[in-house]
């Protein structure tokens, strides 16, 4: 039986909160920058990261596998990406790259990123105090083998400035139609830039926002300690769900149930999707589901479609190259075969 993917597990706030991720970055002192290794350095690291994750013992419900990303085609390297296990910058020269993934995909480690380590913890719903735990777990595990090139006034030396200090990158993906149909978005996003927050679109910096999906994350890593800099994110969100949930009530009217229902009828009907027209689709039945319009999903439903469905993603299922009206025809065929 397949274990569950962690976007699938039934989560608190769900209506609008569609993940938390936290990603941590390390440095070895031992090896230059990613940028000056040698491949036989990168490949050397990936070992010792290799026999640190033997050494655990940890739960056999969700293994963790390695990836050796120089062995993957384009497709299957983007479709982690798609599917917010790695960074888009991680699918390019992927020689000396490597990956350890859980098996429900909730922990991905990145060899070789722009940094030494990436680990990165994903979970459904607000649980940012859960997601920093499991983090820490495992950075505690790599410091106990490695060590960390770390400065006592600067924290944790990374490639970029900006992830100097703890090296936390904390974020929370959120469902906002309400606060995007009412052109309150420029404003939200002023104000977070003033609390040390950014907004940005569903697949992270330089990204737009498909099907209403935004990510707030901090941008302040220096000077405060993990644990605050989630307290003071968790603070910040529960504010924004609180200004979502306010507009909905206004927004959520007869003409609008009557565009919820025309959505779920072309997704359960529809023989081709695109990638921006399911993500429209979706956005306006999650809205129906999260405000009782539309009984009998489940958000997970939902969540696995957003995920699982880009372009990259079904190629990367098929034997063949898939043009763009079969890849259209799949998704839609999977879609019907969600909502049946």
């Amino acid at each position: 039986m397949r274990n569950s993917k962690w976007y699938e597990q039934p989560n608190e706030l769900g209506d609008i909160v569609v993940s938390t991720r936290v990603r941590l970055a390390r440095n070895v002192a031992d090896y230059p920058f990613v940028s000056r290794m040698s491949l036989e350095q990168k490949q050397e690291l990936i070992q010792k990261v290799k026999q640190t994750l033997e050494s655990a013992n940890f739960s056999s419900d969700n293994p963790i596998h390695y990836i050796d990303m120089a062995a993957l085609t384009q497709a299957q390297a983007v479709s982690l990406a798609e599917r917010h296990v790695i960074s888009p910058d991680f699918t390019t020269q992927r020689e000396g790259k490597g990956l350890f993934l859980s098996e429900d995909e909730s922990i991905s480690i990145m060899v070789n990123e722009e940094d030494h380590l990436r680990i990165q913890v994903l979970c459904a719903g607000l649980q940012l105090h859960e997601a920093l735990d499991m983090a820490n777990r495992f950075d505690d595990l790599f410091d106990s083998w490695l060590t960390y090139a770390f400065d006592e006034k600067l924290g944790y030396l990374t490639s970029c400035p900006t992830n100097l200090g703890t090296g936390l990158r904390a974020s929370v993906m959120l469902h906002l139609p309400a606060l995007e149909q009412s052109h309150n978005m420029g404003r939200l996003i002023n104000t977070l830039s003033k609390l040390g927050l950014t907004i940005r679109g569903t697949y992270g910096e330089g990204s737009d926002a498909k099907g209403a999906l935004y990510q707030i994350s901090n941008q302040v890593t220096l000077g405060l300690d993990e644990k605050t800099a989630c307290e003071n994110l968790k603070g910040i969100v529960m504010q924004v769900i609180d200004q979502e949930r306010q507009l909905r009530a206004g927004y959520v009217n007869e003409a609008m149930e009557d565009q919820i229902y025309r959505a779920l009828g072309i997704l359960k009907y529809a023989r081709l999707l695109s990638y921006d027209e399911l993500m429209n689709l979706l956005s306006l039945v999650r809205l129906g589901v999260s405000n009782a319009i539309v009984p009998n999903i489940q958000i997970g439903t939902l969540n696995s479609l957003i995920i699982n469905q880009g372009a990259a993603s079904i190629s990367s299922m098929a034997d063949h190259e898939v043009k763009s009206e079969e890849r259209d025809r799949i998704r839609a065929q999977a879609v019907r075969k969600a909502f049946a």
